[in-house]
């Protein structure tokens, strides 16, 4: 089995490891794909619909839903995923990507009056989304004054043949472009890459203040390839299945959404800018790829992978007995579990303190000692239930600043924040022990 260098080896890897489901059954893009990739997600499997009902492509979703899945397209061992993550967003160990002239994705093209985006296969997601929207798409942009490249994740929802709403952040990076060309009266070029290597997709959710292509690199230990794109200029990684070129029109703002977001909820309807798009670009038999809105990939991505050694990095500063730390999917990315071998009964107080600093998202931390499973949602309860006095082992921050989507805060995010120190006692009553009971080998009693 060689090395991960695009998706299609990444299909080979995750078919090689019994991770990967093929549906040779026709499923419909409207709602019913996506409700049965949750299910295979459930089960720690990312899927592949090779008969979606409308257009030709496959279409894969779930490639990066659980830390077993990322632990596969990292390369590495799911105990390995934080340092191995760490190690790539650190700007000592940025690896620039390798222009060439030729790109997988040159091999076809559509334009002009040939070119529909309601002929890609683009699933409706969510019962309640507002039509169908690209979401596991990597946009790709250029900072007008210093020329450096940027990754990001925009959610985009056909508006018409040729048109898509954008959706986008005010802080972020392309929004940052965008207002700049905007004051020029200029538009703003971009790329949509969709079907890469999962390295890439990894590096597109963080927040980095140069290109994230170099964290891709990092993950690889190589550049990665990249081709200017013919209408853009911007450099697209080689491999990608597909690429949309477009641009962002000046003081253009349209109604796009609802959409299931990260938060659990259906978001709303935004004025948002849109790209009116010249071309799409795709190899020959290509492979679509979606993330499900609101599940654990859309998740993971972004508020899993890049900000796990963000918070360990703090956390492991006020003390340097943390044994590990867990942000999960199924909060939202708002908490974090923390695993710490405690050594002064003010230390989780403090963890939690750190953890709050580390990133704006965070609203809830749980402490926990070594014999507590991070990654077990019904272990860590188990230590909040017979660990903690909600007298005494809880403390909240008021008026703190969150993330504007919390549904638990205002409009500006700001809301009240928990730290709860779940951590073993003695000193109050001692119970030494947990019960255990070792795993057998039940082929010995048939």
């Amino acid at each position: 089995m060689g090395r991960i260098r695009d998706l299609r080896s990444y299909l080979e890897k995750l078919e090689s490891e019994s991770k990967l489901a093929r549906v040779t059954a026709p499923v419909a893009l409207n709602h019913e794909l996506a409700n049965a990739a949750v299910s295979f997600q459930r089960i720690g499997k990312a899927c592949l619909f090779e008969k979606p009902d409308h257009g030709d492509w496959p279409v894969f979703s779930n490639g990066i839903s659980s830390p077993q899945l990322a632990a596969l397209a990292l390369e590495c061992e799911v105990e390995d995923i934080i340092p191995t993550m760490g190690a790539a967003l650190s700007p000592a160990n940025a690896v620039p990507p390798v222009e060439g002239s030729s790109a997988a994705w040159q091999e076809n093209s559509i334009r002009g009056e040939d070119l529909d985006l309601w002929q890609l296969p683009i699933p409706i997601h969510g019962l309640h989304d507002g039509g169908p929207f690209i979401t596991g798409g990597i946009t790709i942009a250029s900072d007008p004054v210093s020329g450096r490249g940027n990754l990001s994740y925009n959610r985009m929802q056909i508006l018409g043949p040729h048109t898509l709403g954008f959706n986008v952040n005010e802080w972020r990076h392309v929004m940052q472009f965008y207002r700049y060309q905007e004051a020029q009266d200029e538009p703003l070029p971009i790329a949509v890459a969709i079907g890469v290597d999962p390295a890439i997709s990894i590096a597109a959710g963080a927040r980095y203040d140069d290109d994230e292509l170099l964290i891709a690199g990092a993950l690889r230990g190589e550049g990665v390839p990249v081709c200017r794109g013919p209408d853009s200029g911007l450099l697209i990684p080689a491999t990608a299945e597909i690429v949309i070129e477009g641009y962002l029109p000046p003081h253009r703002r349209e109604s796009e959404g609802p959409l299931a977001e990260f938060h659990g909820y259906y978001g709303e309807l935004w004025q948002s800018p849109v790209v009116e798009v010249s071309a799409v670009h795709f190899r020959k038999n290509p492979i679509f790829q979606t993330i499900i809105p609101g599940e654990a990939e859309h998740i993971y991505i972004g508020n899993v992978l890049p900000r796990e050694p963000l918070l360990l990095r703090f956390v492991r500063h006020v003390s340097s007995t943390v044994t590990g730390l867990h942000i999960p999917p199924y909060c939202n990315g708002f908490a974090a579990m923390v695993q710490v071998e405690k050594s002064n009964p003010g230390e989780p107080r403090n963890i939690a303190l750190a953890a709050f600093t580390a990133h704006v998202n965070i609203k809830k931390v749980i402490v926990v000692d070594p014999d507590v499973n991070i990654y077990d949602p019904a272990d860590v309860l188990w230590a909040m239930t017979n660990r903690v006095d909600w007298s005494r082992d809880v403390f909240t921050i008021p008026g703190a600043q969150g993330h504007e989507m919390d549904p638990t805060a205002d409009e500006r995010g700001i809301h009240t924040k928990i730290g709860i120190d779940a951590t073993y006692k003695p000193d109050r009553r001692d119970y030494a022990e947990r019960i255990r009971y070792p795993s057998v080998d039940l082929s010995e009693y048939s």
